[in-house]
């Protein structure tokens, strides 16, 4: 989805300019597209002209678009040329693109937008790549000089009887010399274009250049004659009047308004706002995609705009308007910046039709097909196939799916069936993955964590049934539904029923998650203990502390933590409290013990001092932890990259004291006490290090610092002496790498009576 902070240009004096070039390149491409949908549909070839005038210049005003350009879109053709034969006149026709329009209007203030939201990205892309996939196959006949097919049709089966394919087979059977070498000319024209950096860099763009290249061709065979002559019927043709005045007496067509009787004109009406306003919606998600500063175009009121061009098209003999993909990628390859230029395209549109048409029936179709040929070479990339087939078969298949399908069929109907294979995947989806179980290891013994989805269908019965199964008897499994919006009374049926029946006769523990307030027929229960309490901290061993601290820092990195209820725990631990451990570590804010090892609230002592180091004020609370309190175990933890740790080093090396170096009077003793880890034989200048060397020296410091804090909290406090000596606590060190997340546990002689088991901590 677009960043919804995308800067949003506004017209300017340094936009202008790129603005109204851009205008004039899709004016050029509009002509013949406006005129080719009009004869595709059916209706008189002025409609066309007339749809496009207003959906640049009404619709261009009303829309927040600054990319996107409306007119009368192919994908309407079939609606139309249906509608206008079931009302009996293209007048009575009117009547229903006036209702469509306000029909429009009311979605677009009821906020009917928000469905642009639920279009999957895959099909947006297959959307464009289809478009850009029918404009290669459709303008290759008009490249070659055959015109059978109306330039602006896409539907795969045509007017004349043929079809995508076997029109472009019949066309190498007419092959127009003439308008061949024109096309060829063009396309070559928008290649060097594109490639050589001094022409890319002027002012004029390459469609520009094409049409007056193809203009001035088509004259020059004009006057060679023969076969290489550009007939009438391979021109833009547009309607010729002798003035503005005369172009409005002939070319407006007013609805016949007794059609309000007619219950027709209210289906066609409804018919037209769906298709016109769900085609609309699709082309702006698209459009958006490929703007270069990825703006997002309001729906709603877009909605409204289109609506209103349709009630002015309606009222005067246009065609119903969509926004066009079409149209807008070449607005967007032309460089345009804002709106400016789909306005000044309808501005053009209009004033050329009405005073020069002559001029406009002098561009040969094969220039502007070729223009058309390499936007969608643009739009249908291989760079684009290649990006979604590297993105797996759930965005691939609906991506190609969506391609094939609307190459074969039309616009709507194809996006309607990438959209079923989109849905087709999520429910598939969602019956053989509705849920995601993690087993956790908690104080108490293993929880099978299974969270639910934020949407749980009936489809997801079967997966949670199986999951519940695999439960072994005597196992304890938690149901997690904090995060899920719905639930099927079926799958509430299911947990009930193994709530009150199955866990019982299974001897399962069942633990409830977020089914407060939601579900008043479940209640929550957490049945294990996921805080430190007295019967938990009784129970345990030394070393099942460590191996606890072992599995914590494994999740942490994996970044699969125990699930913890901090609201509960807080209410348990308010009476008292029994930590497991006590841990001394550096006051460093990348070392938080309790995140670091996955513990809750009343799980740990935690000491912190720079340094990690034992001072007598840290041993007395040490003492109280393990003597009085009853914690199991001292685990002394450095870190990598410790600032107390490399200040001591470059002090020791300066032969400065820390006061003096700092201007902290209170310090020196703490340094002093790290220093006592480091060998002064081995320090070196700070200018003597190598890349990296100082670093891995500083590490290998606050390692030896622990190991010797482990050894001095022994030597300075006889009662944990007698603890570790009786075997009811152990001291463990351990560095915590600041980058990777890991914790290395290690042990020495003055650890434990007995080593520890090797797989929990190395001795060194």
């Amino acid at each position: 989805m677009n960043s919804p902070n995308a800067p949003a240009a506004t017209p300017s004096s340094d936009n202008f300019p790129k603005d109204l070039v851009a205008g004039l390149v899709v004016f050029l491409v509009a002509l013949p597209l406006c005129l080719g949908v009009a004869l595709a549909s059916n209706a008189p070839p002025i409609s066309g002209l007339i749809a496009g005038i207003l959906g640049g210049i009404v619709v261009g005003i009303l829309s927040g678009s600054h990319t996107s350009v409306s007119g009368p879109a192919a994908g309407l053709t079939a609606v139309v040329a249906v509608q206008i034969v079931n009302l009996g006149s293209f007048e009575a026709f009117l009547v229903a693109v006036i209702l469509a329009g306000v029909l429009q209007v009311i979605l677009g203030i009821a906020r009917a937008g928000f469905i642009a939201s639920f279009i999957p990205v895959s099909v947006i892309k297959g959307l464009l790549a289809a478009i850009g996939v029918i404009l290669i196959l459709k303008q290759i006949p008009h490249l070659v000089g055959f015109d059978a097919d109306p330039m602006g049709d896409k539907a795969f089966r045509q007017a004349d009887g043929e079809n995508t394919f076997s029109e472009l087979l019949r066309s190498l059977s007419f092959v127009h010399p003439g308008a061949m070498l024109i096309g060829f000319l063009s396309i070559a024209t928008i290649v060097i274009w594109d490639k050589v950096k001094f022409l890319k860099k002027l002012p004029v763009p390459a469609p520009l250049v094409v049409v007056l290249l193809g203009v001035a061709v088509s004259e020059l065979f004009k006057a060679i004659g023969g076969m290489w002559v550009v007939e009438s019927s391979l021109l833009v043709a547009v309607p010729v009047t002798k003035g503005p005045m005369e172009f409005i007496q002939t070319a407006l067509i007013f609805p016949k308004w007794d059609a309000f009787g007619n219950s027709a004109v209210y289906f066609a009406a409804f018919t037209i706002a769906i298709v016109a306003s769900l085609e609309t919606l699709l082309n702006i998600e698209a459009v958006d995609k490929i703007d270069p500063k990825q703006r997002i175009t309001p729906p709603n009121r877009e909605l409204v705009a289109q609506g209103a061009g349709n009630i002015l098209a309606g009222l005067i003999g246009g065609l119903p308007m969509t926004s066009v993909i079409v149209r807008s990628s070449v607005n967007i390859g032309a460089k345009a910046e804002t709106k400016i230029s789909a306005i000044f395209h309808g501005v053009l549109l209009l004033g050329c039709v009405a005073f020069m048409p002559g001029i406009l029936n002098l561009i040969p179709l094969s220039a502007l097909a070729a223009i058309l040929l390499m936007t969608g070479l643009k739009l249908a990339s291989p760079k684009l196939l290649k990006q979604m087939w590297g993105e797996g078969q759930k965005q691939f298949l609906p991506f190609i799916i969506t391609v094939l399908a609307i190459v074969f069929t039309d616009l709507l109907i194809g996006v309607l069936i990438g959209l079923a294979v989109s849905i087709g995947f999520v429910l598939h989806n969602n019956a053989r993955r509705p849920l995601r179980r993690i087993m956790e290891k908690h104080a108490t013994g293993d929880v099978m964590h299974i969270i639910l989805a934020n949407q749980v269908s009936f489809l997801s019965r079967a997966s949670l049934e199986a999951a519940l199964r695999d439960i072994p008897r005597g196992g304890h499994v938690l149901l997690d539904a904090e995060n899920t919006d719905y639930i099927d009374p079926d799958v509430l049926d299911l947990i009930t029923d193994f709530r009150d029946t199955s866990s019982k006769a299974l001897d399962i523990t069942l633990s409830l998650k977020g089914f407060r307030d939601k579900y008043l027929q479940i209640e929550d229960n957490i049945q294990f203990v996921d805080f430190s309490s007295r019967e938990l901290q009784l129970e345990l061993t030394p070393e099942r502390v460590l191996k606890i601290f072992r599995d914590g820092n494994e999740r942490f990195v994996s970044g699969q933590r125990l699930t913890r209820d901090l609201g509960r725990q807080v209410v348990a631990t308010s009476s008292g409290q029994f930590p497991m451990a006590v841990v001394l570590s550096c006051i460093d804010s990348r070392a938080p013990a309790e995140i670091v090892f996955d513990l809750g609230l009343g799980d740990v002592f935690s000491a912190r001092v720079a340094g990690n180091i034992a001072r007598n004020k840290v041993l007395g609370s040490m003492e109280y932890a393990c003597a009085v309190a009853g914690a199991k175990m001292i685990l002394v933890m450095g870190h990598t990259s410790c600032g107390a740790v490399n200040a001591a080093v470059d002090l020791l090396a300066a032969n400065k004291r820390a006061s003096e170096a700092t201007g902290c009077v209170n310090l020196d003793g703490l340094i002093e006490e790290i220093q006592l880890s480091i060998d002064p034989s081995t320090l070196k200048a700070a200018d003597a290090w190598k890349d990296g060397e100082k670093a891995a020296y500083a590490n290998e410091v606050a390692r030896i610092n622990v190991l010797r804090t482990m050894k001095v909290i022994r030597e300075r406090s006889s009662t944990l002496d007698k603890l570790v000596a009786e075997g009811k606590i152990v001291i463990v060190g351990c560095l915590y790498d600041i980058s990777t997340g890991k914790v290395d546990f290690f042990q020495s002689s003055v650890s434990s009576v007995a080593p520890l088991p090797s797989d929990l901590a190395k001795l060194v």
